[in-house]
């Protein structure tokens, strides 16, 4: 292999390094911070604003109310409106009758930890309350009108003992005392879909103009985890322009942001929860995002605006709309985009801008999963399908690579005999290659492969809801976090946590994993001959080093692939090597680590 060869290897190896440091060393500190900051916050200031009022048509995003003089619990936020209880199998929460809102959920099905004895995860919450979090359906009078709508403090009626269940709808009622009626019906599925039917009975003498909206609206600004390849904040998709994902400090900026769209569906977002509002799939709506202070902190709101709808004297109009609050389970949000014709709803799960390869990765690993019954099983097997793909082209890669190794002796009598002449040298060389057919640049080809198949099953370890939690074997109970040993008090025989010493805990965190990574990387490196250039020897004999302090804080799914992937390298490689008559350099190369070269004796 050429110096030239080596250095191209090198500058694509280093890419990788440099990408992942800048995650390592730049996203994990950005994550503490904020987390200190969000402890700062939630020491010091109060709750969100008390409630939202409906956006009217074309006006900003509407003024909160005051704050409540004092922080209350979230019991006693739930306690302040009479409530219509929700169950599902998926969820348990409750329709505030006040406002109607749907504003108490909790996701039956993950908790905040692997102990199945955690608490379960909260998603929405009341005005209020801590984390406010809610959504709500309405109607605004058209311009210009003063016909009494429900407002944030109107008290809703539910017949007596209703219950919210996927077998019984709730129907809610309100009458405007001056000639209107208004009727709610929800429903729920046995997952995380609501459909909100709004009806309005005219009996007055004229037409009645009334825009119907939704919204999503969350009080403070929550705790993320900041990192680039993740997107948390505001989300939708609007027919007018795509897919908008936006950050909770980009929409403090501007404010609000407004776009015109038929269909589409706009909300807020987690990591692996959302709480989405979609219009028909055929309603002309106004999509806002916005954001306004509320107090000492800021509310943030997604919301659409539909056109007027005219209800003429003694008839009924009605719209609908539908909302998703729960987990980003793939398989969901991928049947609740093709049963309701939603728009792109499948890109409420971060798949980022490799969609291509990062989604059907994960389809291909979670249809394994269906057989095998654990993940990390799913991944190792993806990693030998995958190999077994690009057998044709690894295999040509490594047959150019062991000629390459045949050729060395010529080509270092080409070198010694040139010596500086570079522009002969490459040409004695190429007339080599030629002869031997080889491509110069193969043994780039199985690094290239790896990169983009690296990053992709990052991103699905990373955003996945299906990988949180996966356990594997033994110690390995979360495929999504990093490997929770660490050498540095024996793999748990120390009591003592190293990850908890200032400054430097993280790098300690160096589990048995990341290690096994690091010797399989190691191997792959000495099946190869040494580098003559001494500076690239020594690069190349740290690397392994470097990349597994490096991977130890990355996802332990993420960590055992390339472990896995790096010993069928050394096996296929070693195969190759030996069908081409080239001798395997493994065991000289590591012996010659651990053996000192014995210097010549003087004269």
């Amino acid at each position: 292999m050429t110096s030239e060869n080596r250095n191209m290897i090198l500058a694509i190896v280093m890419s990788m390094a440099v990408l992942i440091a800048w995650q390592f060393f730049s996203g994990v500190p950005q994550m503490e911070q904020q987390r200190q900051q969000a402890q700062q916050q939630a020491a010091q200031q109060a709750p969100g604003a008390a409630g939202s009022q409906a956006p009217a048509p074309g006006t900003a995003a509407p003024a909160p109310a005051a704050t409540p003089p004092r922080a209350l619990s979230r019991a006693e936020a739930l306690a302040r409106s009479p409530r219509v209880a929700i169950e599902t199998p998926s969820v348990i929460g409750s329709v505030a009758l006040k406002g109607g809102r749907i504003d108490d959920l909790s996701l039956k099905g993950y908790h905040e930890t692997v102990d199945n004895s955690s608490p379960i995860i909260v998603l929405l919450s009341p005005s209020g309350g801590p984390n406010p979090f809610y959504a709500e359906f309405g109607w605004v009078p058209g311009a210009g009108s003063t016909v009494a709508v429900p407002a944030a403090d109107t008290v809703w009626t539910a017949p007596e003992g209703a219950r919210l269940t996927p077998e019984t709808p709730l129907v809610l009622t309100w009458d405007n005392g001056a000639g209107l009626t208004f009727r709610r019906t929800l429903t729920i599925d046995a997952n995380y879909m609501f459909h909100v039917l709004d009806e309005v009975d005219n009996a007055t003498a004229n037409p009645v103009a009334l825009h119907p909206y939704a919204l999503v609206s969350r009080h403070g600004t929550p705790h993320t985890l900041g990192y680039y390849i993740l997107h948390e904040g505001l989300i939708g998709v609007t027919s007018e322009g795509g897919l908008h994902e936006i950050k909770y400090k980009d929409i403090a900026e501007k404010k609000a942001e407004t776009f015109p769209s038929v269909g589409g569906w706009l909300g807020i977002t987690d990591k692996y929860w959302a709480a989405t509002v979609i219009p028909g799939a055929q309603e002309k709506v106004q999509a806002r995002f916005s954001a306004a202070q509320s107090g000492n902190d800021l509310t943030y709101q997604t919301d659409f605006l539909g056109d007027a709808v005219t209800v003429a004297p003694g008839a009924k109009a009605s719209t609908d709309g539908r909302l998703f609050a729960g987990a980003k389970v793939v398989q969901l949000v991928d049947g609740y985009q093709q049963q309701y014709s939603i728009d792109r709803f499948d890109l409420l799960i971060d798949w980022g801008w490799f969609y291509f390869i990062t989604k059907p990765l994960f389809l291909v690993i979670d249809w394994i999963y269906r057989f095998v019954g654990n993940f990390g099983v799913a991944i190792l097997v993806v990693t030998v399908l995958l190999k077994a793909i690009f057998f044709p082209l690894a295999n040509k890669s490594y047959a150019s690579m062991a000629k390459m190794k045949a050729v060395q002796p010529e080509i270092q009598a080409l070198r010694e005999r040139y010596g500086d002449d570079r522009v002969k040298l490459q040409q004695e060389m190429m007339e080599i290659y030629k002869k031997e057919k080889i491509n110069p640049v193969a043994g780039c080809l199985p690094i290239l492969i790896q990169i983009p198949v690296f990053f992709a099953l990052y991103k699905v370890l990373f955003v996945t809801i299906e990988m949180r939690h996966a356990p594997f074997f033994g110690w390995i109970r979360d495929l999504s976090a990093p490997d929770p040993t660490t050498i540095f008090n024996l793999f748990g025989l120390i009591p003592w946590d190293p990850g908890s010493v200032p400054v430097i805990g993280h790098f300690l965190m160096l589990g048995i994993w990341p290690i096994i990574m690091g010797c399989t990387m190691w191997a792959q490196m000495k099946l190869n001959p040494a580098p003559p250039d001494p500076t690239q020897k020594m690069i190349f004999d740290w690397m392994p080093l470097v990349f597994t302090f490096m991977l130890a804080s990355f996802a332990s799914g993420l960590v055992i692939y390339w472990a896995w992937n790096n010993t069928l390298s050394v096996i296929q490689q070693s195969i190759i090597m030996r069908k081409n008559g080239v001798k395997i350099e493994l065991w000289d190369n590591v012996k010659s680590t651990f053996v000192r070269k014995k210097k010549p004796k003087a004269g």
